[in-house]
């Protein structure tokens, strides 16, 4: 759903026409009032307006010309149009999102379970939190909630725009499941997690409406910066006045108004609301829910980056490359014994034992398992295997784990297996240890895959001047190999959640902000703690309460992806800022020589666009003032093309594009249209 609309266009009809008449509705002063810049524009057009109601009377005749004046007035109405034109545009994208995920939030059938094990089928806005309910193949997921019994692949397109089915399955990290999606097979049953109108889609559709977005502490920072350069015009268009006076010239009202709104900073005030909302839009397209627009601008100010080595650095499933028997057991009996120990192995590294052995020529069908018991992976004992049949006991896991199960009973740890451990822990692997009755007889290679382009992604964000740290449980030694093959800055190896806690809080004592992402309740307090904290959809509940961001795509990467949304939004803002104070200085260097030059001769030297009357001069600014807002609003929206180049680099960059020709498009611009209006004047 989301990502069809990736490349859509910036201006689709439908948009267009509903902005359009939100432009008339912002003209209530109690909205326009947010934006202190454009309420000011809003004030002056009524003065205008009166000003040009009085020429009309026959009032004042050295005010102008009723003609002159009204062509003022509606520029200046064109003005605060084209600004409220660029945030509805912006808020207009953000509603059709939302109108979109209130099509997977129709009243769906429920079929709760009642005390006694009765199940009864009730409409979706009847569950409470706590209740639980089944659903089946076929089935629409009627709410939000965890798994507490049962595995299902789950179609979650309604969502994230994919098509390729996800498996959810309770205890564990991938337990949680969105009101909206489809059951494709299996059964489950869920306990609701949110009370009625609190659901994921419901907060999604509040946040991307952005209907009661707040401004962001950026925004509300340079809104007084724009105030405090608005004061300083005031009192320049002010000492215009006495200078008028003294030469002898003839300003009017018209003049005085024109002049003023072409100086402040309507251009950068007329888009400020547009890029904020933009840059949540963005986030969007990117299928990432941001809670506030603040996340994602400090996602553009991350000094530390927080990844998990699994699923992200590498492929997430560590594959099975060598079979290490030692001296003295055979090679192909010892493959056998790891076959057996892994037949019944779910796990995709057990899979791959299997297909590795397969590889080295041992056949399935060679191998008895009937009448055996497998031995499943826990915790605690950090092994799997079987025992089969004849009282073979098979075990493989941890190289620790089994050492205490050979030496417990009484046999000696090879030194051969400690330099292969040692060995292939160096090398990035995890060593499995294999043991029959108690007898350790090798070692399995397992090695992580990195993710191809990994390296690239990582010096692209060192570009960024951000530094990243790899997370896993692994040992040091591979912890360290995987590091330095991937490219990170730095690790933490063997981590518990009050390791990444830790960690997260030594970087923000330094001054940094850090933002980390995680899918498992074991990650909501590092998630919380973090500047950003990006959560999987498909986690639990309880990480995407703690984080301010939830991925739809559940793709670990895409953190990645969000702080060059972060960096994109501030670029956007911070040059359309300097775009808009070079223009306001040219404006007052094209356009003060040409009012004064009739009165005093002197200032024609300074008239270099050779303006054709202060009538002209006026009118062309404040015409030119009007359409340059408009002509910004694609750039606004789309954001300004982002490169990984250090801080000093991208302020020279933007300096010498935006900030000179900030400078330099005033002076064709008025110059362009003077040449039009003096045909009329």
């Amino acid at each position: 759903m989301m990502k069809e609309n990736r490349s859509a266009s910036l201006f689709p009809k439908e948009l267009v026409i509903e902005s359009l008449k939100q432009s008339f509705v912002k003209l209530d002063p109690r909205t326009m009032f947010r934006n202190p810049i454009m309420f000011i524009v809003e004030v002056v057009t009524f003065v205008m307006l009166v000003v040009t109601v009085w020429s009309a009377a026959g009032g004042d005749a050295t005010q102008g010309s009723f003609g002159y004046n009204m062509l003022v007035f509606m520029v200046l109405f064109l003005t605060l149009l084209f600004a409220n034109f660029a945030e509805a545009i912006a808020e207009a994208r953000g509603k059709a999102q939302a109108d979109s995920l209130r099509k997977t939030r129709e009243e769906t059938p429920a079929k709760r379970v009642e005390a006694g094990g009765k199940i009864t089928t009730v409409s979706s806005s009847q569950l409470k939190k706590g209740d639980i309910f089944i659903c089946e193949a076929g089935d629409t997921i009627p709410s939000d909630g965890e798994i507490i019994e049962g595995l299902a692949s789950i179609d979650e397109s309604a969502i994230t725009g994919e098509s390729a089915p996800v498996i959810r399955e309770a205890g564990g990290d991938k337990s949680s499941v969105t009101g909206g999606t489809k059951v494709l097979s299996d059964q489950i049953r869920v306990v609701v997690t949110t009370q009625p109108g609190e659901s994921f889609l419901d907060k999604m559709i509040a946040l991307v409406e952005g209907a009661s977005r707040k401004k962001t502490p950026n925004e509300i920072a340079l809104t007084i910066l724009l105030a405090g350069f608005t004061l300083v015009f005031v009192v320049v268009c002010g000492t215009l006045k006495p200078l008028a006076d003294y030469s002898g010239t003839q300003i009017t009202i018209a003049a005085f108004i024109s002049l003023f709104v072409c100086l402040i900073p309507t251009t950068i005030g007329g888009l400020l609301s547009a890029i904020g909302i933009a840059g949540m839009d963005r986030a969007l397209r990117a299928n990432v829910i941001t809670k506030s627009g603040k996340a994602v601008e400090t996602a553009g100010d991350i000094d530390t980056l927080l990844l998990d080595k699994t699923g992200t650095i590498t492929i997430g499933n560590r594959k099975a490359t060598q079979f290490y028997p030692v001296a003295g057991v055979d090679e192909h009996s010892f493959v056998q014994a790891c076959l057996m120990a892994s037949l019944s192995d779910e796990t995709p590294e057990g899979k791959s034992i299997v297909e590795l052995g397969r590889e080295r020529g041992v056949r399935i069908r060679d191998l008895s398992t009937s009448g055996s018991r497998m031995i499943k992976f826990t915790a605690e004992t950090k092994c799997s295997g079987v025992d089969l049949k004849d009282g073979t006991r098979i075990r493989k896991g941890a190289f620790d784990a089994i050492r205490r199960m050979s030496e417990g009973a009484g046999n000696k740890y090879p030194e051969e297996v400690a330099g292969l451990v040692e060995k292939i822990s160096g090398n990035g692997g995890t060593p499995l240890v294999v043991s029959q009755d108690d007898f350790i007889i090798g070692v399995i290679e397992l090695q992580d895959i990195i993710k191809p382009g990994i390296q690239e992604r990582f010096e692209r964000l060192r570009k960024m001047g951000v530094k990243t740290v790899m997370v896993t449980g692994d040992n040091p030694l591979t912890a360290k190999y995987i590091a330095e093959k991937a490219g990170v800055d730095d690790f933490i190896a063997e981590a518990k959640p009050e390791d990444k806690m830790n960690y997260i809080k030594k970087e923000q004592e330094s001054g940094k902000l850090v933002a980390m992402m995680g899918d498992g309740t074991n990650d909501a307090p590092a998630l919380a703690q973090a500047n950003v904290g990006v959560a999987m959809n498909s986690g639990t509940q309880a990480a995407k309460e703690a984080g301010n961001m939830v991925d739809l795509d559940n793709d670990p990467t895409k953190l990645i992806e969000i702080v060059e949304i972060g960096k994109q939004l501030l670029m956007t803002r911070g040059t359309l800022t300097t775009f808009s104070i070079a223009n306001d200085v040219a404006k007052y260097f094209a356009i003060v020589p040409a009012l004064f030059m009739v009165a005093i001769p002197q200032l024609a030297a300074l008239n270099i666009m050779h303006l054709h009357s202060p009538e002209s001069a006026i009118l062309s600014a404040v015409i030119f003032n009007a359409v340059i807002i408009p002509i910004l609003i694609p750039l606004a929206l789309r954001g300004v093309a982002y490169k990984p180049i250090g801080a000093s680099a991208l302020l020279r960059r933007n300096l010498l594009i935006y900030g000179v020709g900030g400078v330099i498009a005033p002076f064709i611009g008025i110059k362009l249209i003077d040449m039009v209006v003096s045909l009329f004047f």
